[in-house]
């Protein structure tokens, strides 16, 4: 295998970005953007539309994430496993990826349950009013902390690999082994 891995890192790369952008985008545009909707009883509709065009480039975007994450993860899983530092990134990351994905899953069936306010009045994509149905009011509810959780999330995946691309300076391999050798030595 070659030791450039142009395609699976912009697989990785991209997929994270896109998976990002799009959230954060959907919470500030899409959800936003539902309040200047003039009659409320289309709010929900409208959003729930965005969402629904956006929901397939998500998927592939998230797709290309795994496939250059795994990747990436094959073509370093020495130094994932050897490294100082490595592994600790490697794990965190799986981990926010894990939580990142059931809150992507957790975000669609919500935003299923919201489309019962068809017909009947809301604030905003996230912000129930009255007359919203209790099901759909809950779901609004959730999706209110859950639409920022998610670039929250996503951002983080972004830094994450970011700080690996940092562990893969010359200078960082070589503390990094030492400080694993080190560390395997002592025990």
């Amino acid at each position: 295998m070659s030791n450039k891995n142009t395609v699976i890192r912009s697989l990785h790369d991209l997929g994270a970005a896109a998976w990002f952008g799009g959230s954060l985008m959907g919470a500030v545009g899409v959800n936003g953007a539902s309040t200047a909707v003039p009659d409320p009883r289309n709010r929900a509709q409208v959003a729930a539309a965005g969402w629904a065009k956006w929901a397939p480039v998500n998927a592939v975007a998230i797709g290309a994430h795994l496939i250059g994450g795994a990747g990436i993860l094959l073509a370093n899983r020495g130094r994932a496993r050897h490294q100082e530092g490595v592994t600790a990134n490697t794990n965190v990351k799986i981990a926010v990826t894990g939580a990142a994905l059931a809150a992507t899953a957790y975000s669609g069936v919500l935003g299923a349950k919201t489309t019962e306010a068809q017909d009947h009045s809301v604030d905003s994509a996230t912000e129930p009013s009255k007359g919203t149905p209790r099901e759909a009011a809950e779901a609004q509810k959730q999706l209110k902390y859950l639409q920022w959780a998610l670039p929250v999330l996503t951002g983080t995946i972004v830094v994450l690999g970011a700080q690996q691309g940092e562990q893969q300076r010359p200078a960082e391999i070589l503390s990094g082994i030492a400080g694993k050798f080190a560390s395997r030595a002592r025990n």
